[in-house]
């Protein structure tokens, strides 16, 4: 009786057109990447801050709150408010996780740094499912994409924000979704709940996209965890921390509109307009050459962008500052979905479509980024330390460790590792140049440092900055000269005061 022979074993044609890589080699890839992105947003993030370019709102209100975890004690923010926990802000207690580095490195750069950490990370999935899906080349266009995307960019343009933990978290989620590993994929955005109160919106959104694509329990599951989250934060938490009593951004969900069917029928309209609503909707998908919408992953950016734009702060409606930086893995983990079954096709015209797409991708990409935050690293000023930087460090080194400080929004964070620092001045305030009580609510800090240069804006409204010209300044020193102050020093604009005791 012979021998039995298996037949030869004929692959799968759709599977057999898939790029082929190498395990190991490509891993040097997506690592690789991180590393570059981490050298690139630290650097950044860290000219910025020894240039005084950091601010008060926000980046000295989180080394606060880091700082109390370090002492383990509760997150309190002076700078929002007197013994104001800042847990009652936004629901983040995920900064603890920062605790143990900053006891060790107590200073604004340990939170710049986790944050460049944590955004550069995020590259690793994407870059690896590209790499799986599309091939070697491919994944780097997909991490130079994601790497430099304008929403990445604002983000280290702009202090530190507990966003940065989500990022990670979305990226290795959308990762396994698209790998269908669906319990892998919830375990990674359960957390989101820890981060910030609305990521609790896009974890139902996984969740809703696991019901529709893979066992349905599990998805509805996931989207009552995350919704039953939110919830529970917005009405519960956040107003148990809150000193007032009550969630600190209500203002900013307060209905456009008389009625709630109102409310409700024009939210469409509402969300594109004014029209700088509707660049923002273009521009996040824009560095995915809007190829992005084509996948179904797209969706999960909606919870996002649908509360930034019925958000009655125009602050959520542009690209400036942290708020679509949750939005770049979704978009480019779309992108990689919606050129799969290109990619699986594997004929001349498919591949010519994967080709001419990464290209506009690659090209979109470098059309923005002079536009963005990172085009800073090639500008000379970048490099270059003013007198004014150098009268700053000057004046701040006067002032004792462990003195109580009230600065203005840019020297905050310069002060916030070892001193106890409010805003100068206290926020918000009257701007009358003269009343009753004067023009500034009556200072109790040991120390008052303030500059005059460049005017500032953020967190004022534009317009209010109060030191507006010679006669308004006089008048100033006058009140603070009334309320015990004596000047210490003064260089190139910038004044600090001291409580005659």
């Amino acid at each position: 009786m012979g021998r039995r022979t298996q037949p030869p074993i004929t692959p799968v044609p759709a599977l057999s057109r898939i790029p082929r890589v190498r395990i190991g080699r490509p891993a040097l890839l997506w690592w690789g990447w991180a590393g570059a992105l981490f050298l690139l947003y630290a650097t950044i993030s860290a000219r910025r801050h020894a240039l005084v370019r950091t601010t008060g709102y926000d980046l000295g209100i989180f080394e606060q709150a880091v700082r109390g975890y370090a002492h383990l004690h509760a997150p309190i923010a002076p700078l929002r408010g007197d013994g104001f926990n800042l847990l009652g802000d936004h629901f983040h207690p995920v900064l603890a996780a920062l605790a143990p580095l900053y006891r060790l490195f107590p200073s604004p750069y340990t939170l710049l740094v986790a944050q460049a950490a944590l955004l550069a990370l995020a590259v690793v999935p994407l870059a690896r499912q590209a790499v799986r899906v599309l091939g070697r080349r491919p994944g780097h266009v997909i991490a130079c994409g994601y790497g430099l995307s304008w929403g990445i960019a604002s983000t280290v343009g702009f202090d530190f924000h507990e966003v940065c933990f989500a990022v990670p978290l979305v990226s290795y989620a959308l990762e396994a979704l698209a790998r269908r590993n669906w319990r892998r994929a919830l375990a990674y955005a359960a957390p989101l709940l820890l981060v910030k109160e609305d990521l609790g919106l896009t974890l139902a959104a996984m969740g809703g996209y696991v019901a529709w694509r893979g066992p349905r329990r599990l998805g509805l599951a996931a989207a009552a965890l995350g919704l039953v989250g939110s919830a529970l934060e917005f009405k519960v938490l956040m107003p148990y921390f809150n000193p007032a009593g009550t969630y600190a951004h209500a203002a900013n969900l307060a209905a456009a509109h008389h009625s709630l069917l109102s409310t409700l029928a024009l939210a469409p309209l509402d969300a594109v307009r004014p029209e700088v609503k509707a660049t923002t909707l273009v521009l996040v998908f824009a560095p995915a050459a809007l190829i992005a919408l084509r996948s179904p992953l797209a969706l999960i950016a909606l919870p996002t962008l649908g509360w930034r734009m019925l958000s009655t702060n125009a602050f959520h409606w542009g690209t400036a500052f942290h708020y679509s930086a949750v939005l770049m893995p979704v978009v480019f983990a779309a992108l990689v979905d919606a050129l799969r079954p290109y990619a699986a096709a594997g004929d001349p015209l498919a591949r010519r479509h994967v080709r001419a797409s990464l290209a506009t991708v690659a090209a979109v990409t470098l059309l923005l980024v002079p536009s963005f935050p990172l085009a800073q690293i090639a500008h000379r000023s970048t490099w270059r330390t003013s007198a004014h930087v150098l009268a700053v460090r000057d004046l701040l080194r006067r002032i004792p460790d462990g003195a109580t400080v009230a600065a203005s929004n840019r020297l905050v964070p310069q002060l916030t590792s070892r001193t106890q620092v409010v805003l100068f001045p206290t926020f918000p305030v009257r701007w009358k140049l003269y009343d009753t009580d004067g023009p500034i609510p009556r200072p109790t800090a040991q120390w008052i440092v303030y500059d005059r240069v460049p005017p500032e804006s953020w967190p004022y409204p534009p317009g209010t900055w109060p030191y507006p010209g010679p006669r308004q300044d006089r008048e100033y020193d006058l009140a603070l000269a009334r309320y015990g102050y004596a000047r210490v020093a003064e260089a190139d604009g910038i004044s600090l005061l001291r409580r005659r005791s």
